[in-house]
């Protein structure tokens, strides 16, 4: 049978805290599992507040406005990343300003930030590569001394932890994905974690279109009304049913995913002795969540007979992002400080394997490499 990438897992709860949902009478957003999935984040990442949101799109969208980002605001973060950690900041005018990433994590090189911070730069969005945490204290450190937020891509790292706290809990907000390709789904969704109390309560203005109706179903307010700019960021109780079932399961997700990750580092550890591959590198004082398992090969050539042998067998690898300095728009809309000359090398040679919860043709996908 073919092995996909990635399989969405089903907890078995899903559909009956749907069904739920529907005789609740309470389709849209926030109601009863929101809250379940609000109070799980805050308990489970110890951040101050915990909104859901349509997507870690909407979450970063969201951290943007919080921070009062204006054109020609400067954003330091990696090009190896996903579009919208940009994104969110070029809608506001923003530039994002790409430092090279660390050869080990793939995370991006603390060592390059200070130096391409300028007068106009207003914050730090350290992105944590397959689940691995960056080196966040000596972040921090560089925003406090300079004065800027640092806005943790946290897509893919729920579950992680770097020296013991949650990704995503550590700067002024962190940004999480629920997409089907994560640990912990809800088909589309994510969810903003505000770390610093002075920007909660315009947090949930921004995610109510503007308007101030949280304080007014708390009983604050004897009306609500359009107070700020915002935008439609609430997902609907459907997908906050089903997510709710996923975050229930979340350790037990995790643990398999581990055991998987683990199986495939074990059968991969020849390849490398033999130098024909580079398995990932996790630092000891981090707690990755088995969100991915990569390898780099020698040479993108290499790469691609390797990815053709595996798909004669029905068997689909991928590789990861194009550099986002390389691309269309990210040569109109941000720039580079330095070398990227790690991030396009690594691009380059950076293999993705199968690996989905119940997953247990491991030593299949792993022969099949260079077979």
């Amino acid at each position: 049978m073919p092995i996909p990438f990635n399989r969405p897992h089903l907890t078995g709860n899903e559909f009956k805290y749907i069904a739920q949902a529907h005789e609740n009478r309470k389709l849209a957003g926030d109601g009863t599992f929101t809250k379940h999935c609000h109070a799980w984040l805050e308990t489970n990442t110890a951040a101050k507040k915990a909104l859901l949101t349509h997507s870690c799109t909407a979450a970063l969208e969201m951290a943007a406005i919080l921070i009062d980002i204006q054109p020609g605001d400067e954003i330091i973060m990696p090009s190896y990343t996903f579009v919208s950690t940009a994104n969110a900041f070029v809608l506001r005018g923003g530039v994002p300003v790409f430092v090279d990433i660390r050869p080990d994590t793939l995370n991006i090189d603390e060592k390059l930030i200070e130096a391409a911070i300028t007068p106009k730069t207003k914050a730090i969005v350290p992105v944590h590569y397959a689940g691995v945490g960056c080196e966040m204290d000596v972040i921090m450190d560089i925003a406090k001394r300079h004065n800027l937020y640092v806005i943790e891509d946290a897509a893919q790292g729920l579950m992680s932890t770097y020296k013991g706290k949650a990704l995503g809990a550590i700067g002024h907000f962190g940004a999480i994905s629920f997409h089907e390709t994560k640990n912990v789904i809800s088909g589309e969704g994510g969810a903003l974690l505000i770390n610093d109390d002075r920007f909660v309560e315009r947090a949930e203005i921004i995610r109510e279109k503007g308007t101030n109706r949280s304080r007014f179903f708390r009983g604050e307010v004897d009306k609500y009304t359009w107070v700020d700019i915002g935008s439609s960021y609430l997902p609907g109780e459907l997908i906050a049913a089903f997510l709710w079932a996923q975050l229930q399961e979340a350790e037990e997700i995790t643990k398999e995913r581990l055991r998987i990750w683990d199986q495939y580092h074990h059968e991969l550890a020849e390849f490398e002795r033999k130098g024909l591959i580079r398995r990932p590198i996790m630092p000891l004082h981090t707690q990755h969540n088995a969100h991915m398992y990569y390898m780099l090969f020698n040479s993108l050539e290499e790469r691609t007979e390797a990815i053709d042998r595996m798909r004669k067998k029905e068997i689909n690898p991928v590789f990861h992002y194009v550099p986002l300095h390389s691309s269309p728009a990210g040569l109109k809309f941000c720039r580079t400080h330095g070398s990227l000359s790690v991030t396009e090398d690594l691009a380059d040679r950076l293999l993705r394997l199968p690996l989905w919860y119940g997953l247990q043709d491991i030593q299949t996908v792993s022969a099949a490499i260079f077979d």
